[in-house]
């Protein structure tokens, strides 16, 4: 709880995972890729309760070995390689709801952001409610500026992504930020639907991009491990 408001931590995991298999589980370092995520939220000043969505026993399993609560396994339909995370949100705030227990804000935390601190989390927190805003996402600053970026045409031909000319000095470039997955919090008051975009949350939470990794494949998870060893 944080100034007389309550907070909800959902973290979203299903089983399967084309790039990687059963990547949330996935061993680094000598420990399942989600305990990452486990280990901070468990020092998080603010989070009143932390759930997972899963629709997998291994992953419930791991999560019940940390003391992490799993209520209830999400269906197969909404673990497929097809499904949103809104999906599972949806389902998981469904099922909450028919017990009566209610929480004023909702965390999103995606394990595959094992770099995202317990203080980002805290830090997060304070701000969308001292803000006073709706909604808030993560985001790190990038490197490689959209002023230089092209699309490529069927006929092999570059066309800019940015209607602006590219002659700017890339001292000059302003900054750039893009929605890392690694925090997600919305008032709990928003009717979603499955075409609601957690990614157009409106407050920016500014991660360092030394804390930005996003596990997609065996090199993210190769360069993670090789940080944790820095």
């Amino acid at each position: 709880m944080y100034k007389e408001k309550t907070f909800l931590a959902i973290i979203p995991a299903r089983g399967g995972s084309k790039g990687i298999p059963n990547k949330n589980i996935v061993q680094v370092n000598g420990k399942p890729l989600i305990e990452y995520t486990f280990d901070e939220v468990k020092k998080s000043k603010y989070l009143d309760r932390v759930i997972v969505s899963t629709d997998s026993e291994k992953i419930k399993n791991v999560a019940i070995d940390n003391n992490i609560e799993v209520p209830f396994l999400r269906p197969a339909n909404l673990a497929a390689d097809t499904s949103k995370t809104i999906d599972s949100i949806i389902y998981t705030l469904e099922n909450l709801q028919s017990s009566k227990q209610t929480y004023d804000y909702i965390v999103i935390l995606q394990p595959t952001q094992p770099l995202r601190r317990h203080w980002h989390i805290d830090e997060a927190i304070e701000k969308i409610i001292n803000t006073n805003e709706e909604s808030l996402v993560s985001v790190s600053e990038v490197n490689e500026h959209p002023i230089l970026m092209r699309t490529l045409t069927k006929e092999g031909i570059l066309e800019r992504l940015l209607d602006t000319g590219s002659t700017v000095r890339r001292q000059d470039f302003s900054k750039v930020y893009k929605v890392n997955g690694a925090i997600y919090i919305n008032k709990n008051n928003i009717n979603y639907t499955v075409n609601s975009s957690l990614n157009d949350n409106k407050s920016a939470y500014i991660m360092a991009k030394e804390y930005d990794i996003d596990i997609d494949d065996l090199f993210d998870l190769n360069v993670f491990s090789l940080r944790l060893k820095d």
